[in-house]
């Protein structure tokens, strides 16, 4: 384990089992490798502060950013074009297929207007995500993501079951900086 010298303290615990389940690991500092530790983990809970969670070790393979729950409403805008422009909704939840419940092809801005958000370039909450909090995002290209322009699910940020992203995950983390 190594600390990030980011002056937060962050704590997250990590469960063998799904659920909040079996034995658990309780970390407040990087670690590269939890395998000594826990044979799997299948869900975890961040008490405080936030984390990137990794499936494979080192540091390495997909990253999955997890922040302590949300207290409070989750309200954001999501808009067709560039600019607010085109058609729009209103969410207050997840939303597993932006195409299915909207009928939009296609999610190049929004408004996060209250709580802390992940959009997913594929349905279901899978591939490459974009962590969202309040603010105005006019076009998602100017933000480097030229390659996610196709949102396709979107979920609040709160506590989340492992099993959902990677079956046997050795959950390893790194922790990122909460600028709130």
């Amino acid at each position: 384990m190594s600390n990030t010298g980011m002056n937060m303290r962050g704590k997250i615990t990590f469960y063998e089992e799904k659920n909040f389940q079996g034995r658990s690991y309780e970390c407040m500092n990087d670690c590269s490798d939890m395998s000594s530790s826990l044979s799997r983990s299948q869900s975890c809970r961040v008490e405080s502060g936030c984390f990137m969670v990794y499936d494979r070790s080192n540091y390495m393979g997909n990253q999955y950013f997890m922040r302590g729950q949300h207290r409070g409403q989750f309200r954001m805008k999501i808009y067709e074009k560039e600019n607010f422009g085109g058609q729009s909704h209103e969410m207050m939840e997840d939303c597993d297929n932006v195409m299915d419940r909207y009928r939009m092809n296609e999610c190049q801005s929004c408004n996060v207007m209250d709580g802390h958000w992940l959009m997913y370039e594929q349905p279901q909450f899978r591939g490459k995500m974009m962590y969202m909090r309040p603010g105005e995002y006019r076009n998602f290209r100017d933000m480097g993501m030229s390659g996610q322009r196709r949102l396709r699910s979107i979920r609040t940020k709160t506590s989340l079951q492992l099993n959902s992203f990677f079956p046997s995950a050795t959950g390893l983390i790194n922790k990122a900086q909460d600028p709130h």
